[in-house]
């Protein structure tokens, strides 16, 4: 199952589980639907200034698809068969579950409490900010399977770690540890189990706590600069810059540096 959650201690942050510990945290059909339903809310809802993605339990974060469901769904669907409406939505939510082409237009952290696997790996690659316990592992093995990798990871990953790093992860469908996905830069830090969701929190928090549309429009204006030309790529940030130098935000923080206090953001 998918849990969403609004914690009443952490004001303007939601927290998604994903929630089958037996099965590794696969992504069976419902749990396709739930995850794309629970992002769109966050996409949605101005209310909510930053999410932290977790998986259940204290051995997986998530493995990818379920392969025993999804696959004979698909298969039925290729040749024509009829499907459930409810299993044909399932298949449809695939691309915006795993976060591949739709922006959350929200901060993502995510907690990594285990092992993060083909679909797992793509939403990882999907967040801005990532914690990882000690014992977690981290592959790709489409190429293993004869597969290409379809979600995030020949988009996003590339854009995120050095080259040589992304093409082994990719090409050799082999696990590297927690200590070397931090090492190449793939997770911030490494934290004990028991401080993971604290810090993940804490950090969601901080974020939350900053303006709002200056924290939306700076994570806009990173995905979107960092493709661009120099001469474009000032030009975006000033053009942003400009607006947001116009919002009662902006106005409502110099008011607070002057009065010595702690400002209070609107969102507008």
């Amino acid at each position: 199952m998918i849990r969403f959650e609004l914690p009443a201690d952490h004001p303007h942050v939601a927290v998604v589980t994903i929630d089958r510990p037996d099965k590794a945290n696969c992504l069976n059909l419902a749990m396709l639907r739930d995850l794309a339903s629970a992002w769109r809310r966050i996409a949605e809802d101005m209310e909510i200034r930053c999410a932290v993605l977790t998986g259940g339990g204290d051995r997986t974060f998530c493995a990818g698809m379920d392969m025993k469901s999804t696959i004979p769904v698909s298969q039925k669907l290729a040749k024509g068969e009829r499907v459930e409406p409810e299993e044909f939505e399932g298949l449809r939510s695939v691309s915006t579950a795993l976060l591949a082409g739709f922006d959350l237009e929200t901060p993502l952290i995510c907690a990594v409490n285990g092992h993060s696997r083909a679909g797992g790996f793509d939403l990882m690659l999907a967040s801005e900010i990532r914690y990882a316990v000690p014992a977690a592992t981290f592959a790709l093995e489409e190429v293993a399977l004869g597969l290409y990798p379809t979600g995030n990871s020949t988009v996003l990953l590339p854009k995120q770690v050095p080259w040589v790093h992304a093409h082994e992860l990719m090409l050799s469908a082999q696990p590297i540890d927690a200590e070397r996905a931090r090492a190449i830069g793939l997770v911030n830090e490494l934290v004990e189990p028991d401080r993971l969701m604290p810090r993940a929190l804490e950090m969601a928090d901080t974020i939350a706590g900053n303006a709002p549309l200056a924290v939306r429009e700076t994570r806009r204006g990173i995905r979107e600069v960092v493709g661009l030309e120099l001469t474009e790529a000032y030009e975006l940030q000033e053009t942003i810059g400009r607006e947001l130098r116009k919002t009662e935000d902006a106005r409502e923080a110099q008011r607070a540096f002057v009065e010595k206090r702690k400002p209070r953001f609107t969102g507008k």
